[in-house]
């Protein structure tokens, strides 16, 4: 992926970084894989404010991404798309038959390029099989958590697993967060980093592209009363006390992670490099 680094033509335009899209070859959708994307505005069913920090930005449209890549047969990717409802883009795949589909687009995946998913197909960029089937040390994205279910780690964007080892069922993944975890083996994993991995080097440049996205402005516990927050209040600049949110509960430092939890058994080695206490 390329960065765009925008000459300070305007202030809005000084500290942007943004992407150069180079990867992507069409601006408009399928229309038979699109939805409409409705939005709450932080609103609940009475109309009252319910979460704050969120309203406005632009009207987006779904689109409908197969994550469990359960069609057999080849299929050609027709192009490489941006995808407004996450990070990473996304590439149209046309079947024999005529069928189209939207997948997560994989680092060096281009428009031509032949896919497919199944036991028998190779361990390739953009195919999709299950674990069993794929060499050890190979980076795979989009990884089903129970078989059949649809991929649901490592999906966005510059994110991969790597297959460390395999046992009698579990095949054990090296996450992106460095934490070693067993997942059932005959589950589906596709092949490959999935694109835009330089999207966490992007830089704003101006508010107002936040509000575009649907964020609004969000105060800090700091600066309000003490009855607004518990880190409210004080004399001048006080610095508020132990960081935590709105409820009281700490920000920094606390587990939040459900004590006894069943996946407990799963996780071999936790990211921070300890191993779990029963």
């Amino acid at each position: 992926m390329a960065l765009r680094k925008f000459k300070p033509v305007t202030a809005g335009t000084r500290w942007r970084i943004g992407n150069a899209y180079a990867e992507v070859t069409t601006h408009v959708p399928e229309k038979s894989l699109v939805e409409p994307k409705k939005r709450s505005g932080g609103r609940n069913s009475s109309g009252h404010l319910s979460m704050r920090y969120i309203g406005g930005g632009h009207k987006k449209k779904y689109r409908v991404v197969d994550f469990k890549r359960n069609k057999a047969g080849v299929a050609t990717v027709v192009s490489v798309e941006y995808d407004p409802n996450r990070t990473a883009f996304i590439a149209l795949l046309n079947y024999a038959d005529g069928e189209k589909r939207y997948i997560l687009a994989p680092q060096g995946l281009q428009v031509g390029a032949k896919v497919e998913a199944g036991n028998d197909v190779a361990p390739e960029v953009g195919n999709a099989l299950p674990m069993k089937y794929i060499p050890l040390g190979t980076n795979v994205h989009n990884i089903e958590m129970q078989p059949g279910q649809g991929g649901k780690l490592a999906r966005s964007a510059g994110s991969s697993a790597q297959l460390t080892n395999k046992e009698d069922k579990y095949a054990v993944l090296k996450m992106p967060s460095g934490e070693l975890r067993k997942v059932l083996i005959d589950c589906y994993a596709t092949v490959g980093v999935v694109s835009n991995s330089d999207h966490n080097l992007q830089s704003m440049g101006k508010a107002g592209r936040n509000r575009w996205r649907g964020i609004r402005p969000r105060n800090r516990g700091v600066a309000m009363n003490p009855v607004d927050h518990p880190m409210g209040g004080g004399e001048g600049k006080a610095s508020g006390g132990h960081p935590r949110s709105r409820t009281g509960k700490y920000a920094k430092g606390e587990k939040t992670r459900t004590r006894g939890k069943s996946s407990d058994k799963l996780i071999i080695q936790r990211k921070n490099g300890s191993k779990l206490t029963k």
